[in-house]
């Protein structure tokens, strides 16, 4: 596998302003290491560790306690799978998908709202638009929709 088919090249991209939306959860201080195609963002934090922003939940979370923990994680398939979203990626793709640069797998209806991590509800989207209107569907949700007990 190559990681790279899995992933956002970083370069050339405004990633400080395209994330800005998401501070917080976002910590103030991180160094950005990992965008997978959905858009889901993994950084290192002052003490290694590596976390990862699923942009479709909102949902932070720790994964891993540096990048060579990361890495060894990343050797689980169900890890690789989850966390690159390779399965919907390769179904992406297969389905005629291909990203342009400063796009990534956007959703038509967002998981917050009741969309599925599904091809028929996934489009190549501006990585600006994405980030933006997640940010504000997952803030929204927060603040208005309590989920069912």
């Amino acid at each position: 596998m190559n990681i790279n088919d899995y992933l956002i090249a970083q370069s050339g991209i405004d990633w400080t302003k395209l994330l800005s939306c998401w501070t917080p959860p976002l910590p103030p201080r991180f160094e950005l290491w990992l965008v997978n195609r959905l858009g889901d963002v993994f950084g290192v934090l002052d003490s290694s560790a590596v976390f990862r922003l699923d942009v479709g939940s909102g949902a932070y979370t720790e994964v891993a306690g540096s990048r060579e923990h990361f890495a060894n994680l990343l050797n689980q398939p169900s890890n690789a799978d989850e966390w690159l979203r390779i399965g919907l990626t390769r179904a992406c793709r297969a389905a005629g998908m291909e990203l342009t640069r400063f796009q990534c797998y956007g959703f038509k209806i967002p998981p917050t709202l009741g969309g599925r991590y599904e091809v028929s509800n996934l489009e190549p989207t501006n990585l600006g638009v994405h980030y933006c209107y997640q940010a504000y569907i997952c803030k929204q949700a927060d603040v208005y929709w309590i989920p069912p007990e």
